[in-house]
């Protein structure tokens, strides 16, 4: 971004777990890894887990090659910067953008993402629908994850990100919240390479219920392909894998598995080909990152934005930072999320 252009931006959220969705159809805008700390900084910037730009498949060269196929590519950041694979509340996000800015027309239709394809469907009102793919489940007895202060043999899980489901058995929905994620979980780089998002789950009637540390972020509010991997972690350990078809039929049952996260809650439909994510998926304000408001401080960017709309516009919309989200669920250190 240079000092002289002003840079238009939405705010979305996917169950608390909120984006600033930056429109850049033919691809001009210099996405730097300090740019988007900036933005995402929720004291001096905009405040976000991620951002998601918004780009002409064709005007991407690791997209080019699909956009016969998918007219639009998320550019997904984690808010520290990182290039993430995926991101389900992102996906279902950055969906609800396209129809609402007239880029595609309500229904199904396909989008570009680091991690493949992804077809979505968008009604004109209610929750977005994003088909996340077959999950893989590693092999083996698991790996060892200490995370809130505790020690698992967590399941690995990827959703096209790496995930690690940890289940405590012997605790329940309010001891869950009491825990404290502030601190970063441990893992060996062997197991994980390129990092890990963890999952802390919980059974509860009707469900699940989780809490989670994400890769390059930290406790968020929500997070799609969590809640995506912690369903297929949940049902296989409980032999609910879906079925091959009987004979004579298309299809067979989907396993269905409601996941509660801190804001709010989403369906997991794990079926023999594929998981599908469903939930709310929200617009709350539009602004202008004046020309200037960005620019680094030493080696890390800080932000000093100014927006059309004003957190109180937000707050009227219904909305709290991902902070609030957490503070409202009464989990310890929430000051300290982001």
């Amino acid at each position: 971004m240079r000092d002289d252009r002003e840079l238009r931006f939405i705010k979305g959220h996917g169950t608390g777990n909120d984006f600033v969705v930056l429109p850049d159809p033919d691809g001009d805008l210099e996405l730097t890894a300090d740019l988007v700390r900036a933005v995402c900084d929720r004291r001096t910037g905009v405040g976000a887990d991620g951002i998601l730009r918004v780009v002409l498949s064709a005007a991407v060269p690791e997209a080019a090659s699909l956009a016969g196929t998918a007219r639009w590519f998320m550019d997904y950041r984690n808010a520290d910067g990182s290039i993430a694979e995926m991101c389900g509340n992102g996906a279902r996000v950055f969906a609800r953008y396209l129809v609402a800015a007239g880029y595609a027309q309500p229904g199904r239709f396909t989008i570009a993402t680091r991690a493949g394809l992804r077809l979505v469907e968008v009604p004109a009102e209610g929750d977005v629908t994003v088909d996340m793919g077959p999950p893989r489940l590693s092999a083996g007895p698991g790996s060892a994850v200490s995370v809130a202060g505790r020690d698992f043999t967590a399941v690995g899980v990827s959703m096209g990100n790496p995930h690690a489901v940890c289940f405590a058995d012997d605790l329940d929905v309010p001891a869950l919240r009491g825990l404290d994620l502030t601190r970063s979980p441990d893992f060996s780089p062997v197991d994980f390479p390129d990092g890990a998002n963890v999952e802390i789950v919980v059974d509860r009637p009707g469900g699940v219920a989780m809490r989670v540390h994400e890769r390059g972020v930290g406790e968020t509010a929500s997070c799609g392909t969590g809640a995506c991997a912690v369903a297929v972690a949940w049902a296989a350990r409980r032999g609910l894998r879906p079925a091959a078809p009987a004979a004579g039929e298309s299809a067979a049952p989907a396993v269905e598995v409601e996941v509660d996260v801190p804001g709010g809650a989403l369906v997991v439909v794990w079926s023999r080909d594929t998981v599908l994510l469903r939930g709310p998926a929200e617009l709350v304000f539009d602004g202008v990152l004046r020309p200037g408001a960005l620019g680094a401080r030493g080696a890390a960017a800080t932000a000093a934005t100014a927006a059309t709309a004003t957190a109180a516009a937000a707050d009227a919309a219904g909305v709290a930072d991902a902070t609030e989200i957490l503070a409202a669920a009464g989990l310890p250190g929430a000051a300290h999320a982001s």
